[in-house]
């Protein structure tokens, strides 16, 4: 009689958030996993491959297994990525920047991870809408992450007027992105179309050396706008 074979262990495991001290984010026993896998699931191999030699790999690159998981993956797709770990390979999934399947391709993975009784581990790393929402001071019991908002300049007003009353409703800290080169676009927006005294928080180059986190009113930052055109960035937002 054949036994049947245990299915792999599916690690999320979370990137830097940029070019920084691996040891300020990144913990030893992640790193300590990661030397340890032979197969993972990625959006870019390239970045993927800088990521792992900075983290101290200690498998050569060469015969690393890599497939390629992003956001023009097809459902029917997934079962072929899944493969791997229904034959008792461990897999680590990987995202470009911060935790896989948060705001980030990943989560049918994962959820057809579920369905097959693969176990998933999350491990540690940095997350940028915690550690904004953690160093904002504005309503971590109760809020709301929206993702990118609208590009076009009316319903991308209207979006932000809505969620301004949620947040007033509900107590609600509103949470959203933007592509980086449109984030001073956006922050203009934000102080033309919130009220005056709305908080609103940014948090931009989270983790590394130019971090930068204020939280103001509208008010005082329409008066004192700070340069985050292309750097990676949160808007939090509390009426």
């Amino acid at each position: 009689m054949t036994s049947k074979v245990k299915s792999g262990v599916l690690y999320l495991i979370p990137t830097p958030l940029g070019e920084g001290d691996f040891g300020w984010t990144m913990p030893a026993a992640v790193r300590q996993c990661i030397g340890s896998l032979s197969n993972y699931i990625v959006e870019r191999p390239k970045t993927a491959r800088h990521f792992l030699k900075q983290a101290g790999c200690k498998l050569p690159l060469q015969e690393i297994q890599m497939q390629v998981l992003d956001k023009h993956t097809r459902p029917d797709e997934l079962p072929a990525l899944l493969a791997p770990l229904l034959s008792g390979h461990d897999v680590g999934l990987l995202s470009e920047a911060g935790c896989p399947a948060v705001a980030d391709p990943g989560a049918d993975l994962v959820r057809l991870a579920h369905l097959n009784n693969v176990r998933v581990i999350p491990l540690v790393g940095p997350s940028a809408i915690l550690l904004a929402l953690m160093a904002s001071g504005l309503n971590g019991q109760c809020f709301k992450f929206h993702g990118y908002l609208p590009i076009e300049k009316n319903a991308r007003v209207s979006k932000i007027t809505a969620l301004e009353k949620q947040s007033v409703q509900y107590d609600q800290t509103q949470i959203f992105i933007e592509t980086p080169y449109r984030n001073q676009g956006l922050l203009v927006l934000l102080t033309q179309t919130c009220r005056r005294d709305t908080d609103l928080c940014i948090a931009s180059d989270l983790t590394l050396a130019t971090e930068y986190i204020a939280t103001r009113t509208v008010k005082a930052w329409q008066h004192n706008l700070p340069d985050i055109n292309k750097k990676p960035a949160m808007f939090l937002m509390h009426g």
